[in-house]
């Protein structure tokens, strides 16, 4: 892929941001409805991926921002296909021996992101893409998700019905390597994550190493903690 470098200027709203590419203001689309507030500031370092489609209102794609000395990925949706990949690969040690993978099951009115399956059960994979780092900690979400908490209580409802359910958190910021829910911006995500959990969902913790020829998943689990962290209670005391 031979990406275009640019500096970012600003976002007029969560799909597109101002981006001066050699010298002249371009605009282009962001594959994240997230925030990004505290990576995508005046000035930033960003990697745009070009399109010649002329069907396309933007010329650019926005896919990484240069933060703390590494890149950031911000195309969302390109977690799932990291973390499905990974899975197929073998390089997730809790989710080997499944013989049939799929896509995007749906499972009453929501979609879940990865189906596994084998001669003994069936397991469904619910995939967040985490950029968000606060002292040093990964957090998820970064603005408040009512989708992420709909999908959350469906693995609870799945695991209920006797199936293994997994909610995966990519980390997409290369330094974060512990993750936490973020309390602060959505609690009640945060709070539906811990019941998901007491449920007998499983938490699943990997990251990214990012590079503009590829985008490799680091066959390492991390840890997490799903109460407030001590800075939180201080800020809410």
């Amino acid at each position: 892929m031979d990406y275009v470098k640019g500096i970012f200027k600003s976002r007029p709203n969560r799909f597109v941001a101002e981006i001066e590419v050699d010298g002249n203001l371009e605009i282009a689309h962001v594959p994240n409805t997230g925030r990004c507030k505290e990576l995508l500031v005046d000035g930033a370092v960003v990697w745009l991926e070009p399109s010649d489609n002329p069907n396309r209102k933007t010329k650019y794609s926005l896919h990484f921002v240069e933060n703390k000395g590494v890149l950031v990925s911000l195309y969302s949706q390109q977690a799932n296909s990291i973390v499905y990949d990974a899975i197929k690969d073998g390089k997730i040690n809790e989710l080997l021996n499944y013989s049939i993978y799929k896509r995007e099951k749906t499972i009453d009115n929501s979609r879940i992101d990865i189906y596994l399956a084998n001669e003994n059960e069936e397991c469904y994979v619910e995939v967040k893409g985490v950029t968000l780092i606060v002292d040093g900690e990964a957090r998820f979400p970064d603005a408040p998700t009512e989708r992420g908490a709909k999908h959350l209580k469906e693995l609870i409802k799945l695991k209920k019905d006797g199936n293994r359910c997994v909610v995966f958190f990519l980390i997409q910021h290369p330094i974060g390597k512990f993750f936490r829910p973020n309390w602060d911006n959505d609690p009640v995500f945060s709070q539906t994550l811990n019941d998901a959990y007491d449920a007998g969902v499983e938490i699943l913790v990997y990251r990214c190493d990012n590079q503009l020829v590829g985008i490799d998943l680091i066959p390492e689990s991390l840890d997490f903690d799903l109460a407030q962290s001590f800075s939180n209670s201080i800020v809410n005391d």
